[in-house]
């Protein structure tokens, strides 16, 4: 949820810089943004939640969390933006209200985009537990599985 105000005041800045007011096109550009930067962060906690579960340090797991969902945010991001391109820049009758839904979207996902990546995994290693276990295994059975688990790398 922290990447949500990131981009609020992104959408609020570039709405700002081009002049635009806020109206209901550019309110409709704002939810849109929500849940596509909620995405990329849900992509960066659940990949590090994976990495700490696999008994990787805190700090590791939000580092390699990032660098690894790169590349994905990067292109859902990306095929965001230049698909708001034609609706920013947009010419001809009607335009004029619409124009201020593409600069939301577009302005929004680029400057969230910027911070989220460095912003989520400082976070996350702020706020997350030191450990993660999985929630299928029971405590008790945590020892088994330890004992278990030298036998099953020898045999590989």
């Amino acid at each position: 949820m922290l990447t949500v105000p990131l981009a609020i005041s992104g959408a609020f800045l570039s709405l700002w810089l081009f002049n635009q007011t806020l109206n209901i096109f550019s309110e409709i550009g704002i939810i849109t943004l929500v849940g596509l930067v909620t995405k990329n962060g849900i992509l960066i906690v659940e990949f590090a939640n994976q990495r700490m579960e696999h008994g990787i340090p805190k700090y590791e797991a939000a580092v390699e969390a990032a660098t690894a969902r790169l590349r994905p945010i990067l292109m859902t991001s990306l095929a965001v933006v230049l698909g708001s391109v034609p609706i920013a820049f947009a010419l001809g009758a009607g335009a004029k209200s619409r124009v201020s839904l593409g600069i939301v979207i577009m302005g929004g996902m680029l400057f969230s985009l910027i911070l989220t990546l460095y912003i989520i995994p400082l976070m996350y290693v702020i706020f997350a537990s030191k450990t993660r276990r999985d929630p299928e295994i029971e405590p008790e059975d945590v020892e088994i599985k330890a004992k278990k688990t030298p036998k099953l790398i020898e045999n590989i």
